[in-house]
């Protein structure tokens, strides 16, 4: 298991380099596989499209069960929204003496990533939501938010909203409204550390104007955080 980062090169530590110089045999999302052509050359590749990843993971288990090494890359971390979980389900499910040697490569992830390029804001407790109800019903993810914005938890959004999905992260910000102030900065952030990299800070009552899709993550501040210039900041506490 193989956490490639944000997407670029110098975002991929040196672990997860070479892990994936060494494999013969590379699955992956194919918008993953897109972000790192050069160390998929001349491999094997098991590549699939979105809902397809239980068939992905299983291609992989069975290549690994005959003896291959092979590399199920995610973006960011792999135990963090990632296909880890997933692949250690499908290998302990296995009798013992098939199970293959399991290594989980850990990558930057996309809340880190959103983070550094924000300024400070996850410097106090946070909590990462995702807003898809693909796996988790809306009513969970909702409890969940309720419970993180009541406790003045600084939040990320992951997969904030979709083609289909538009209203979620509308009642998010209703959410928000009723315990934080409408000036409350939010860092909106899509494609992080990639070319087209798009950043902006904005406040609670306006974020959801903003463009949100799937490569965006949403980080929404606490109490304390403020803006200053192009940085959003969580205070740790310290006496200045």
């Amino acid at each position: 298991m193989v956490g490639i980062g944000p997407g670029h090169g110098v975002g991929m530590t040196i672990e997860a380099r070479q892990a994936m110089e060494q494999a013969q045999v590379v699955a992956g999302y194919h918008t993953y596989l897109d972000l790192v052509p050069d160390l998929i050359a001349g491999k094997e590749v098991i590549g699939s499209g979105m809902m397809q990843e239980v068939e992905r993971c299983e291609a992989a288990v069975e290549r690994a069960k005959s003896g291959a090494n092979v590399a199920v890359i995610s973006s960011g971390d792999p135990g963090i929204y990632g296909m880890a979980g997933l692949v250690l389900e499908l290998v302990v499910k296995l009798p013992e003496a098939l199970q293959p040697v399991v290594r989980i490569i850990p990558g930057v992830s996309a809340v880190g990533s959103v983070a550094a390029a924000l300024g400070a804001p996850l410097m106090h407790d946070f909590a990462v939501i995702s807003m898809s109800d693909l796996m988790t019903p809306w009513e969970v993810i909702e409890k969940r938010v309720r419970a993180a914005i009541e406790a003045d938890f600084v939040i990320a959004i992951y997969n904030p909203k979709s083609v289909k999905r538009t209203e979620q992260i509308e009642k998010v910000r209703e959410i928000a409204l009723q315990h934080r102030k409408s000036t409350t900065p939010v860092g909106v952030v899509r494609s992080v550390s990639r070319p087209d990299q798009e950043l902006v800070i904005t406040t609670l009552d306006r974020f959801t104007e903003k463009k949100i899709d799937m490569f965006t993550t949403v980080i929404i501040g606490n109490s304390q955080t403020f803006q200053s210039g192009q940085f959003m900041i969580t205070p740790r506490g310290y006496t200045l």
